[in-house]
């Protein structure tokens, strides 16, 4: 690709929620750091959010302001030829993400969402993952906070088990100790418009298989589902109950897993899980919390019921948590993984800011400067996840910003 692309990186759905934050990490930390322009469809929204964005980042007002469509291909490949990377947030993905995949591939451009929709990242595989690895482009999806904690959490508890132990862990808990966050309607719309598509049973088989994204003749092993019931872990001392994108997040790993040739073995045994606390405090949260969770997606399951819901308590499209409330959020995740033998490895993941918007900004705006602006740490083309085209160089970058991995030191 070379340096004669016009830019670095381009931002398509600057106009949305979540997209504007990935501008405003762009302005705050990385000032004349990198080419980068915005894009959406619209170019009156596009010069309305630059300029409310240039009140508190005035050197805003000199980004390029590039005009494309999610369903017009000649404009998205237009776009991704002038680019070294397309960075973005227009979701649901599995209605607006296929033809800019399609271009990026085509033009070796790479790409990095948001997306946690494991169906249509499925359907990415199958559609161009050969043809990127002839192109060079690197696709990476799950760059927020679906799934670079997990995914990068259990590579760097993988390397230290390595380099201490001389195994891998095949055994790995990941635990969300504390989050403090909410949603905003462009995740809500693309949970219901998942739940829409899983009325297909073709859909539901890809969704409940664990290994559905590993390469064909791959998609199958030891595990049978995500934790979703209440459980007392003498790991981490405390109750648990699910975690809400452990279907997400594990699946991710374990394609990293595939990609990398299986160097944690085809028999890891990796699940997600959140911890409530100890007691009989910790006890009923794991229940409410397992309880609430199941009664969401029965209610979202049934057509008419989702869109009652839709209309009447979760924020629409353009809505999210105030500019309060994300800088006030946080979490704090633990990864305990064991090798066969028992020897234990541990790894911690903190975020500043709320979860799903400030610090997914930071994480989806790093994996793009990552891809356009540092020596390749992974794989050189495909359909791939954080840690089998990232690793090292994206985490070296958190490290700088709003979320750190740290191995525990030993014991």
């Amino acid at each position: 690709m070379g340096s004669e692309r016009e830019f670095d990186v381009v931002l398509f759905g600057a106009t949305g929620f979540t997209g504007r934050l990935v501008a405003e990490y762009l302005c705050e930390f990385h000032r004349g750091g990198a080419r980068w322009a915005m894009a959406g469809r619209n170019l009156t929204k596009l010069k309305e959010i630059q300029a409310e964005i240039a009140t508190r980042f005035p050197e805003v007002a000199e980004i390029p302001l590039l005009v494309a469509d999610s369903h017009d291909g000649s404009s998205l490949q237009s776009l991704a030829r002038r680019t070294r990377v397309v960075c973005t947030t227009v979701g649901p993905y599995a209605k607006y993400g296929n033809e800019l995949v399609a271009a990026c591939v085509a033009e070796g451009t790479d790409y990095c969402d948001l997306t946690g929709e494991v169906q249509w990242i499925r359907r990415m595989v199958d559609a161009h993952h050969d043809a990127a690895m002839g192109s060079g482009a690197r696709i990476v999806h799950c760059c927020g906070f679906d799934s670079v904690p997990s995914d990068l959490g259990n590579w760097l508890l993988q390397s230290t088990s390595l380099e201490r132990h001389g195994a891998p862990a095949t055994h790995v808990r990941f635990y969300v100790r504390k989050a403090k966050g909410g949603f905003s309607g462009g995740t809500v719309a693309s949970m219901m418009n998942l739940m829409e598509e899983a009325r297909d049973p073709a859909i539901r088989k890809i969704l409940g298989n664990p290994y559905s994204l590993l390469p064909e003749g791959e998609r199958k092993g030891p595990h049978r589902g995500d934790p979703n019931g209440v459980a007392w872990s003498a790991e981490v001392q405390g109750w648990t109950g699910p975690f809400v994108m452990a279907s997400v997040n594990s699946r991710v790993v374990r394609r990293s897993n595939a990609l990398l040739g299986f160097p944690w073995t085809r028999e890891l045994n990796y699940a997600e899980v959140t911890r409530t606390g100890k007691g009989v405090g910790g006890l009923l949260s794991a229940v409410a919390l397992a309880g609430g969770l199941g009664a969401f997606v029965a209610a979202a399951a049934v057509p008419p019921v989702r869109k009652l819901m839709q209309k009447t308590i979760l924020p629409a499209p353009g809505q999210g948590p105030t500019a309060e409330a994300i800088a006030n959020g946080f979490f704090e995740i633990e990864l305990v993984g064991r090798t066969d033998a028992g020897a234990e490895t541990r790894v911690r993941v903190k975020g500043h800011r709320d979860p799903g918007y400030g610090a997914t900004a930071c994480m989806l705006a790093e994996s793009a400067l990552c891809l356009a602006l540092d020596p390749a740490a992974g794989m050189q083309g495909g359909v791939l996840t954080p840690a089998s085209a990232l690793n090292s160089a994206l985490m070296a970058r958190l490290n700088q910003t709003l979320v750190q991995f740290e191995a525990v030191p030993a014991s």
